[in-house]
């Protein structure tokens, strides 16, 4: 059984939690994370929703999940990214790119507070390391390649951010740390 505490759209505890499953009460929020996994070359870390998942199975996705009662946003990033695809990110700095209140995605009701983060990491994985079957494969994608996901219906759509928010402000930041030239 999985529990998640209740935020208000504001990202305050209530003081609640909440069992995954149940229906999430009016005007309260539990926290996700989304984890793009960005190596040196430029390639994020895409996996395949295995087929046994109830929604979107076989689909292309970043790591992501709810994060559990007691846990941070940052901990829960971590946890995921060491259940899904097997890699330990504890030592790595993640940097918290934007948070999102989704009340509705779709007409259906949503209720959560988006994390998306953004690791840097150039090691090996081994999804015989997850510890979920969460994961059917995953791959080094270069942006272009997600995009092509993206328009042939294969990556969740949920993620279509990736172009506007992800890979956009990891191209601001390699343009900042260039500095200028005269």
């Amino acid at each position: 059984m999985e529990i998640w505490d209740l935020y208000t759209s504001k990202r305050e505890r209530t003081g609640q939690t909440h069992v995954r499953g149940n229906e999430i009460p009016q005007g309260c929020y539990h926290l996700v994370v989304h984890v793009w996994i960005r190596n040196s070359r430029g390639q994020y870390l895409i996996s395949q929703r295995s087929a046994s998942r109830p929604t979107f199975p076989l689909m292309w996705e970043t790591v992501g999940g709810s994060v559990l009662a007691g846990e941070s946003s940052r901990a829960g990033a971590l946890r995921e990214t060491l259940e899904e695809v097997g890699i330990d990110l504890s030592g790595s700095a993640g940097k918290l790119l934007f948070s999102q209140v989704r009340d509705h995605i779709d007409g259906k009701p949503f209720r959560d507070i988006l994390d998306v983060w953004l690791f840097s990491f150039d090691g090996e994985f081994n999804l015989a390391n997850a510890s979920t079957d969460e994961t059917a494969q995953a791959i080094w994608m270069f942006p272009q390649e997600i995009l092509t996901l993206l328009n042939s219906g294969k990556l969740v759509p949920t993620l279509s951010y990736f172009f506007t928010s992800v890979e956009t402000s990891v191209e601001t930041s390699v343009e900042t740390q260039q500095g200028c030239t005269t």
